[in-house]
């Protein structure tokens, strides 16, 4: 398992501007930007045994990361 940090620029590096734009219209997508730094967090703590869960919590943790990014890419191609 990689322990590499999957951060919002790291994963959009060329649309930070649209994120923190988009960020500061809408709560909803707010929302979502904070959720997805909490799982990140969760699964580098985890990653890292920092903070050590199960195989599946943490499979259960990445699938979710991976949700809540395509609903940033998807608002991110709506704006």
């Amino acid at each position: 398992m990689s322990n590499t940090p999957h951060t919002l620029h790291d994963e959009f590096p060329n649309q930070m501007d649209a994120i923190h734009a988009l960020k500061a219209s809408s709560p909803e997508f707010a929302r979502i930007l904070e959720e997805y730094d909490e799982v990140n967090d969760q699964i580098h703590r985890a990653e890292t045994r920092i903070e050590p869960v199960s195989e599946e919590t943490e499979a259960l943790l990445r699938r979710k990361r991976l949700a809540l990014k395509d609903r940033i890419a998807a608002a991110l191609n709506h704006a």
